[in-house]
């Protein structure tokens, strides 16, 4: 369902944040998001001498390589388009993430390593966010598809997915825990 006609209004930004999810054929994961501020007019800009309308303001990166189990071997982040000439020099503490894992505790890990000064508002709170959920999407999907493709059947869950209560669709005593997960389903 579309959302309802806007009132009579005038295009001024856009921001893109675009995630994707592979598989390596040495077995690990990579998973990239890429970020793209633009604006709809020109505008001033000291450092770059102005920014004309539809140039990217911001135009940033990063790529996790995780293993099976959601540990971070590799990171790479880039700043190809930034408002100030000092922006690219925060990409390399970005590599501070190496060893940490994707999942609980990864925001406090990513605050440790990147937040503040330490790193980059854009790569860190507008790009680490969603790549953590599509790193979970990417590897969880992708080892699923793998069991598929070897005609593996699904074993039952034998813990409590972590995903139960994260969301209303997903709540503990509703339909679709009690469909998929019914060992853990809390509803009557």
């Amino acid at each position: 369902m579309p959302l309802s006609k806007a009132a009579p209004r005038r295009h001024l930004h856009t921001r893109e944040v675009v995630c994707r999810g592979y598989e390596r054929d040495d077995g690990l994961w990579d998973i990239e998001a890429t970020l793209t501020d633009s604006k709809s007019y020109s505008m001033p800009n000291q450092d770059r001498g102005g920014i004309a309308a539809g140039e990217a303001l911001h135009g940033m990166a990063i790529r996790l390589t995780v293993d099976d189990d959601l540990v971070v071997r590799a990171v790479e982040a880039v700043t190809d388009h930034s408002p100030f000439t000092q922006c690219p020099a925060a990409t390399p503490a970005y590599e501070r993430l190496v060893g940490s894992s994707v999942g609980a505790g990864w925001r406090k890990a990513v605050t440790a390593a990147v937040g503040g000064v330490q790193g980059c508002t854009h790569l860190t709170d507008v790009l680490l966010g969603p790549l953590a959920v599509a790193t979970l999407h990417t590897v969880h999907g992708g080892k699923a598809l793998r069991r598929r493709e070897a005609g593996e059947e699904e074993a039952p869950a034998t813990r409590r997915p972590g995903i139960i209560d994260t969301c209303h669709a997903l709540a503990s005593d509703g339909p679709v825990v009690k469909r998929e997960w019914p060992a853990f389903h809390t509803g009557t």
